[in-house]
C-alpha cells in the first residue's frame, strides 16, 4: 500500500510534542494508506539542533564546533558538539515515549556525508570536500554514528522496523564540481561518481548491518544525483518531483524499473478560499508524470509520499494540517494504483 512519512525538520521546540504528534498521526490513517512516523528535526532549537548539527552529534570519532562560518572539525570535543549530542539523546527519549510499542515502520532522516563534507569546514582551512583524504573519513564516521543511532532506536523501540533516509540535497552540487570554496572565487573540485557511489554503498552496507531494513539517499530536486544512487547499493532514492521534467521522470522510470524504491517528496498543497486544499493536484503531481512514462499504475503502491520541510514561518498546526492533507493526497494515490 501507498506509504507516507517525513523528510524530518518540524516546527517548534519541544521534541516529546512533535514527536508525539507525527506518531499519532501517522499511527492513525485510512486502511489503503501506511503511516511511517519519522524522527522529527527542530531547527528552531538553533544550530545544535538543525539537520547539520544533528548529523555533526552522530560522527564517531570526529568532533566538531560552531566556528564564524557554521561547523567546522576541531580537534577535540567542546561545549558545542556537547549540547548537540544532548539535544540527539532528548530526541531519542522523546522518540521512544512517543512511540512506545509502535509495531511498524519508521523513518529516521539523517544528513548525509557528501552534503556534510560540503557544508563543515576543515579545523583549519576550507570545506571538508576540499580533502579527499577528510572526505573518507567523513564518510566512515557518518556511516558508523548512523549505525550507532539506528541500534539505539531499535533498542528504545524493539518493534520498529527503521528504514533510513539520508538526506543529500547537495550531492548533484558535489558530483557536479560547483561547491563554492571559501572565499567564493572558485568551485571545489568535484567528486566522481563511483566515489560517491562506493561512499553511499559503505554507509549503507553499515547501517542495514546495525539493523536497518532499508537505505534510502535523497538528493533533494535533482534527479542528476539518481546515476551515482543507482551505482550504489542503496535501496532507493528520494525525490522532490515537482518540475522534474521529462528528462527527470525518464531517470526515475529507470529507477524504478532497476527494482529500487522511489520516495517522492510531493510539493505542498494548493489551497483557495472557495475549493480549499488541493489534495488531488497534489496527488497529480506524482500520478500524471507517472503514467506520462509508462509506469505500471500498480507500482504506485509501493511509492513512500513524502512531506516536505514546512516554511520557516510554520507553526505545528500548519505542518500536522500539511501532513494531513498528504495522507488524504495518498488515498487518491492508492486508489489511482488499482485502476
Amino acid at each position: 500500500m501507498t506509504a507516507v512519512s517525513g523528510v524530518g525538520p518540524w516546527p517548534g521546540t519541544d521534541a516529546l510534542e512533535a514527536a508525539t504528534t507525527v506518531v499519532g498521526d501517522l499511527g492513525d490513517t485510512p486502511a489503503e494508506v501506511v503511516g511511517l512516523p519519522f524522527a522529527v528535526l527542530l531547527p528552531a532549537r538553533g544550530p545544535w539542533g538543525d539537520a547539520t548539527g544533528a548529523a555533526v552529534a552522530l560522527l564517531a570519532d570526529l568532533p566538531a564546533e560552531l566556528g564564524p562560518h557554521g561547523w567546522k572539525l576541531a580537534d577535540r570535543p567542546g561545549r558545542d558538539l556537547a549540547r548537540a549530542r544532548a539535544l540527539a539523546r532528548e530526541d531519542l527519549d522523546a522518540l521512544a515515549v512517543a512511540a512506545h510499542g509502535w509495531p511498524g515502520g519508521l523513518v529516521l532522516p539523517v544528513l548525509g556525508p557528501f552534503t556534510l563534507a560540503a557544508e563543515v569546514y576543515l579545523a583549519r582551512g576550507d570545506r571538508i570536500l576540499s580533502d579527499p583524504g577528510a572526505v573518507r573519513d567523513t564518510v566512515a564516521s557518518a556511516a558508523e554514528g548512523i549505525a550507532a543511532r539506528v541500534a539505539d532506536v531499535r533498542r528504545v523501540l524493539p518493534g520498529a522496523d527503521v528504514r533510513v533516509l539520508l538526506r543529500e540535497p547537495l550531492l548533484a552540487a558535489v558530483l557536479a564540481g560547483v561547491v563554492p570554496t571559501f572565499s567564493g572565487r572558485a568551485p571545489l573540485r568535484r567528486v566522481p561518481l563511483p566515489v560517491v557511489a562506493d561512499g553511499l554503498t559503505a554507509v549503507a552496507d553499515t547501517v542495514r548491518a546495525a539493523g536497518a531494513s532499508a537505505v534510502v539517499v535523497h538528493p533533494g530536486a535533482s534527479w542528476s544525483a539518481l546515476g551515482a544512487i543507482r551505482a550504489s547499493e542503496a535501496d532507493g532514492a528520494a525525490l522532490a518531483v515537482a518540475d522534474l521534467g521529462e528528462r527527470g521522470w525518464e531517470e526515475v522510470a529507470g529507477l524504478v524499473e532497476s527494482g529500487r524504491s522511489l520516495w517522492a517528496e510531493l510539493p505542498a498543497q494548493r489551497s483557495s478560499q472557495c475549493a480549499g486544499p488541493d489534495v488531488v493536484g497534489q496527488a497529480d503531481a506524482l500520478t500524471r508524470p507517472w503514467r506520462g512514462v509508462g509506469l505500471p499504475a500498480a507500482a504506485l503502491r509501493d511509492v513512500v509520499l513524502l512531506a516536505g520541510a514546512p516554511p520557516e514561518r510554520a507553526t505545528p498546526d500548519d505542518a500536522r494540517g500539511a501532513l494531513a492533507g498528504l495522507v488524504r493526497a495518498a488515498s487518491i494515490v492508492a486508489e489511482r494504483a488499482e485502476s
